[in-house]
């Protein structure tokens, strides 16, 4: 429910707010409650002739009982019957002063709390258990009864009734439907939240199910095929010392050996991160592992050369590892599809974000094909994009050089 407290706390904050709504609406209750009774009193002086210390004495106890509407929800059963023996006190001594200083007989009933009943009434069928509610009813009800007792023979049973219904009954019958309409709607809130609980849950099962399932497929399909290219490859190497051109041969296949390995532990990374494992000493590589990055190139053929502007800042892990492979996918590129042998990237921070420029050699006789799928350009771009980052791609005017430019928001929120 909104405003309920977690065994943290955190929801404290929100039930004081509530709280302190409640206490200044009971205040003003009380206080327009308060200004009634006291002009009815007045009002009514000139009709039932109290005498002077009697008079200050009602307005007193008139102040007194409906200043404690502003109270605390439990004292709801105590305010009832304060306003009840007022009632009746009240009735009695203006009467007994007509009695005296007038004439005997009938004469009509005051009222003089009759806003302060009503809204203790509701109170009290509002905030209080079933018992004391029920027994502050019955002496509300009570009250009301005696105080029209008071006015003599003419008072018919069908006005006492009537009065017990409009005075007591009803207020305290519109409490009680108050209450229960609140426990209902909490009772729907608790029941939204469980539901979204359970949705959240499930939701979290299922993408865990589909990760653990990808990474099945992945170690099935891809680890098998990766670790049989290794082990050939170390076969191949091993039996090459004899074949002509043996260094060169057995350096190639080192190659193979090396990169088929790496992409074995980056495999198992990927496949721990599906599984949802914690990384540890092998978690994903980032800006730092670019040395050993521009090693692996060098070593088949691609003169690799990274150069930082700028002051360099920590970045959260997920960019961190975003831009590294986004340098491994562009020497990648300018290795297959390069001319010459060589590639400069750039890394520039600026005070908003970090740009990312590779540029290598371009033959465009020999380029990439308008009908090609470019994957490893979409790879970098869709990277790119979970940043809210740019990317720009193509060959310079005299299509010599290829140049892809990526630029990372370094607060991408």
């Amino acid at each position: 429910m909104p405003g309920g407290e977690g065994h943290d706390g955190r929801w404290a904050g929100p039930v004081r707010g509530a709280s302190g709504s409640l206490t200044r609406q009971a205040v003003v209750i009380a206080a327009v409650t308060l200004m009634v009774d006291c002009l009815s009193f007045f009002f009514s002086i000139g009709s039932f002739p109290y005498p002077v210390g009697w008079r200050w004495a009602m307005l007193a106890a008139i102040v007194v009982v409906d200043a404690g509407l502003a109270g605390a929800p439990r004292s709801s059963g105590v305010v009832a019957v304060a306003q009840a023996a007022v009632a009746v006190g009240g009735t009695w001594v203006a009467l007994t002063m007509w009695d005296t200083v007038l004439h005997p007989g009938p004469h009509p009933v005051p009222q003089p709390n009759n806003a302060g009943l009503l809204i203790s009434a509701y109170r009290a069928g509002a905030w209080l258990n079933r018992w004391p509610a029920v027994a502050s009813l019955v002496c509300l009800a009570t009250g009301t009864v005696a105080r029209q007792t008071l006015g003599g023979a003419h008072i018919e049973p069908r006005r006492i009734l009537l009065d017990v219904l409009a005075n007591a009954l009803l207020p305290w019958l519109v409490g009680r439907y108050t209450t229960a309409r609140r426990a209902y709607i909490a009772e729907l809130e608790q029941r939204s939240e469980r539901e979204q609980r359970e949705a959240r849950q499930a939701l979290t099962a299922a993408i865990a199910e589909e990760r653990s399932s990808i990474a099945r497929d992945l170690h099935d399909v891809i680890s098998h095929h990766v670790s049989a290219i290794g082990i050939h490859a170390g076969a191949a190497r091993l039996r090459a010392t004899t074949a002509p051109d043996a260094q060169d041969l057995t350096e190639s296949l080192t190659v193979v050996e090396t990169s088929s390995r790496a992409a074995m532990l980056d495999l198992r990374r990927l496949l721990d991160l599906l599984h949802g494992n914690q990384p540890g000493e092998d978690s994903q590589p980032g800006l730092d592992n670019l040395p050993e990055l521009l090693d692996a190139v060098r070593a088949v053929g691609l003169r690799a050369r990274v150069t930082v502007h700028g002051v360099p800042s920590p970045l959260p892990e997920s960019l961190d590892i975003a831009v590294y492979r986004v340098v491994q996918e562009m020497l990648t590129n300018a290795l297959r599809h390069g001319a010459g042998g060589v590639a400069e990237v750039e890394l520039r921070y600026g005070p908003t974000g970090l740009t990312v420029t590779a540029s290598n050699p371009f033959a465009a006789e020999t380029g990439v094909r308008p009908d090609s799928p470019h994957r490893g350009l979409q790879g970098i771009r869709s990277r790119v994009t979970m940043f809210k980052g740019s990317t720009r791609y193509g060959p310079t005017p005299d299509g010599r050089t290829w140049i892809t430019t990526v630029t990372f928001p370094l607060d991408p929120s």
